[in-house]
C-alpha cells in the first residue's frame, strides 16, 4: 500500500523523486523518504508525516546524485515514525532499500540476523531486506558481475509474503535492482535514464514507455539498460508497452480537490468506457473475450468477486446479469471468498473487479478460481495490471488515473462496463428479450448526459451538507438496486468525513435499526426504482415519525411528502440508476468532508491501492 520511485539517468535525482512521490502519496502518507547516490556513499533524508515535509530537511537541496530510490509509507509494520520510515540500509551503509508490501517471516529472519550479529534500528520487517543482501552478498565467494543479483535472488526466496523492492549499492553506484511479487512495480524508459514506480501516474510526466514486470522477476537497470531475469537468474526479454494516458488527467486542472475533479469526470469516464463496445445498431463488441452461445450456456454460476467501492459495482452487476441473461450470480467480498471454500468448477465464469489491478485479496481469489477450473475475468482500470496478467480475459473501463484514495469514476465506470458485459452475454445466449436489451441499449448511450445533468445538484447538496456536517451518524436507504447505492454512499461518507454510517435496505429498517434512529439525525433515501417507491417512502415516514431529518435522492414523483431535502436526478432504467443516484451521494461526502476541514483526497488510514491482505 506504500508508494515507491526510482529514478536512474543523467539529471539530478531528487527533485524527480520528491515528485513522484507527490503524485503516489494516495498509496500511503504517514512517513516519506529519499536514498540517493552522493559522493561515493548514500545519502537518507526522511521524516514522518507528508511527503511536503522533506522540502524542510536540510540539506536536501544540495543532493546532486542523479541515481536515487524513494517511498511515501502506508505503516504496517511499525508506528509512524523518522525511524521506521524509508529508505533502510544495512548495518554496513553500503545497501539501501524501499519496499512496498509486508514480509510475513520476519521475525524469523530478524532473529537468524540478530544471531549472525545484526542490529536493528527500526520495528519494520523491511530492515530485514538490506541486511539479508548484505549477508548473502558477502558470503558469496564468487566476486564477479552477477554477484548482487545473486544476493538479492538468494533473499527473495527467503522473503514470504509481497514486495515491490528496490535496491541500490554504494560500491556499484551506476546500477539498480529492483524486483516484485505480489506488489505493482513499472519501469519508464527514457532516453539514457529509467524510471521505476508502482503506479504509471507518477511518471507519466517523463514517459509513455513502460516494461511492466511480473511476479519473481528482476531487473537490473543501468541509465542505458534494463535487463530482465527470472527466479532462476535466467536472462528473459519484455517487450515496451505504450501507456496512451494524459499526464494532465493526474492533475487537479483548476479543481479544488482530486476528488471533486474525479466526480466531474464521470460523464467522460462512462462516455470512454462505454467506447466503442456498444453500437447503437447491431451486437456488443468484445472481441477480446470471444465467448460462445455453447460456452455461456454451460455456465451455471457468475462470481463477482472485489472490495470495497469495487464490490458495491458488483452488487449492481448482479442485478443486471441475473434480469437480462436469468444466470445465478452472487457477489462475494475478496477477502473471505477463498477463505470458505467456495463451491467453484469448470461451470463457473468469476468476474474480478478492481480499480488498480493490484488489490492483493482480489488477486487472491482469482488464483483459487484458476486452482478450481473456473474461467476468470478482470475488470480494471490499469492496463497490464497484475489482476489482468493472471485472469484468462481482461477488460477495461477508460476512467484514467484515480487519485484520490475515495474512489468515484471508477465506480461508474465499472457498473457501465458490466451493464454493456451482460448485454453481450444476452446477445451472444440469444435471449428473448430484444426489445427490453434495446431499450437498455438506448438509456447506456444516454447516461453521460444524465451524469452531467446530475452533478448539478452539487449548490444544493452542499447547502445541506453545512447543516448536518457535525452529526456523528447517519443512515442510508433504499431498496432493491437503491440499496447496493446506499451502500456505496454510506462508505464514501465513513472514507472521508469519518461519521459513522450505516446502510440498510428499507424494509429492513423495522427489524431492529429503527431502535437507533432519534430526533435530529439523519436518513438518507435513495428511491428510483418505480415498483419500489411508494414502499420505500413508507419506511423513510417511519423515521420522520421519529424526529429524522431527510436527504431524498429520487427520480421519481414524490407528492405530499415533508422530506427535508429532496435532490431529483435524470429517470433512467432502473438497472442502471445507480449510475445517476450516486452523484448526489458523493457530493454529499465530498462537501461534509470540506465542511470538516478534513484532507479528502488522503482520509486517514486509507490508502489507494490495497496490495497488503
Amino acid at each position: 500500500m506504500c508508494g515507491i520511485v526510482g529514478y536512474i539517468g543523467n539529471q539530478k535525482a531528487s527533485p524527480i523523486l520528491i515528485n513522484g512521490l507527490l503524485r503516489l502519496e494516495y498509496r500511503g502518507y504517514d512517513s516519506a523518504g529519499i536514498a540517493v547516490m552522493e559522493s561515493g556513499e548514500i545519502s537518507v533524508m526522511k521524516d514522518k508525516g507528508r511527503v511536503k515535509n522533506l522540502y524542510n530537511i536540510k540539506g536536501i537541496d544540495d543532493l546532486k546524485g542523479t541515481v536515487g530510490i524513494a517511498h511515501t509509507r502506508w505503516a504496517t509494520h511499525g508506528v509512524p515514525s523518522k525511524e521506521n520510515s524509508h529508505p533502510h540500509k544495512d548495518n554496513s551503509g553500503e545497501f539501501a532499500v524501499v519496499h512496498n508490501g509486508i514480509i510475513e517471516n520476519y521475525s524469523d529472519l530478524k532473529e537468524f540476523l540478530t544471531d549472525k550479529g545484526y542490529k536493528f534500528y527500526s520495528q519494520t520487517d523491511t530492515e530485514v531486506i538490506p541486511n539479508l543482501v548484505h549477508y548473502y552478498y558477502n558470503k558469496d565467494e564468487k566476486d564477479d558481475e552477477q554477484r548482487l543479483l545473486r544476493a538479492v535472488s538468494r533473499v527473495c526466496k527467503d522473503l514470504k509474503g509481497s514486495y515491490a523492492i528496490e535496491l541500490i549499492y554504494k560500491n556499484k553506484p551506476d546500477m539498480m535492482i529492483v524486483v516484485r511479487k505480489d506488489s505493482p512495480l513499472v519501469i519508464g524508459k527514457g532516453y539514457k535514464e529509467n524510471y521505476i514506480s508502482s503506479d504509471i501516474p507518477a511518471i507519466l510526466s517523463f514517459t509513455k514507455e513502460f516494461y511492466l514486470i511480473d511476479d519473481n522477476e528482476i531487473a537490473v537497470l543501468t541509465r542505458d539498460n534494463v535487463e530482465f531475469y527470472n527466479s532462476d537468474l535466467e536472462k528473459i526479454e519484455k517487450k515496451i508497452e505504450n501507456i496512451d494516458w494524459n499526464a494532465t488527467a493526474a492533475e487537479k486542472d483548476g479543481f479544488d480537490d482530486y476528488m471533486l475533479k474525479e466526480i466531474y469526470e464521470q460523464p467522460n469516464a462512462v462516455r470512454e468506457t462505454i467506447g466503442s463496445r456498444l453500437p447503437e445498431e447491431g451486437v456488443c463488441i468484445f472481441d477480446d473475450l470471444k465467448f460462445t452461445k455453447e460456452y455461456l450456456s454451460s455456465i451455471n454460476k457468475i462470481y463477482i468477486v472485489a472490495c470495497g467501492t469495487a464490490m458495491h459495482a458488483g452488487l449492481v452487476g448482479k442485478n443486471i446479469f441475473e434480469k437480462l441473461c436469468r444466470i445465478n450470480t452472487e457477489v462475494d467480498v475478496a477477502s473471505e471468498f477463498r477463505y470458505r471454500d467456495p463451491i467453484i468448477d469448470d461451470k463457473t465464469l468469476c468476474i474480478y473487479i478492481s480499480q488498480s489491478g493490484e488489490t492483493a485479496d482480489t488477486i487472491a481469489a482469482l488464483k483459487l478460481a484458476k486452482s478450481k477450473g473456473a474461467k476468470t475475468l478482470a475488470i480494471s482500470n490499469v492496463i497490464g495490471s497484475s489482476i489482468t496478467r493472471e485472469a484468462d480475459y481482461s477488460i477495461y473501463t477508460h476512467a484514467g488515473p484515480e487519485i484520490a484514495v475515495a474512489s468515484t469514476k471508477a465506480y461508474t465506470s465499472q457498473v457501465v462496463l458490466m451493464a454493456v458485459l451482460a448485454i453481450y452475454f444476452a446477445e451472444t445466449l440469444e435471449q428473448d428479450n430484444v426489445a427490453e436489451i434495446k431499450e437498455l441499449k438506448r438509456d447506456i448511450l444516454s447516461l453521460p448526459g444524465k451524469v452531467e445533468n446530475a452533478l448539478k445538484c452539487n449548490k444544493r447538496v452542499a447547502e445541506f451538507a453545512r447543516k448536518v456536517f457535525q452529526e456523528k451518524d447517519m443512515f442510508f436507504l433504499g431498496r432493491g438496486v437503491d440499496q447496493t447505492v446506499a451502500l456505496e454512499g454510506s462508505l464514501k461518507l465513513k472514507e472521508i468525513s469519518y461519521i459513522h454510517s450505516e446502510a440498510y435496505a428499507a424494509g429492513e429498517l423495522k427489524h431492529g435499526p429503527i431502535a437507533l434512529i432519534e430526533k435530529g439525525i439523519t436518513v438518507v433515501g435513495i428511491l428510483t426504482d418505480p415498483k419500489l417507491v411508494e414502499k420505500s417512502i413508507s419506511n423513510i415516514q417511519e423515521v420522520i415519525t421519529r424526529g429524522a431529518k431527510t436527504f431524498i435522492v429520487t427520480n421519481q414523483e414524490l407528492l405530499n411528502n415533508n422530506f427535508e431535502m429532496v435532490i431529483r436526478i435524470p429517470e433512467v432504467n432502473p438497472l442502471l440508476s445507480p449510475i445517476v443516484s450516486v452523484i448526489p451521494l458523493q457530493l454529499f461526502a465530498y462537501h461534509i468532508s470540506k465542511e470538516k476541514g478534513l484532507d479528502v483526497d488522503k482520509p486517514r488510514n486509507l490508502a489507494k491501492s490495497v496490495t497488503v491482505e
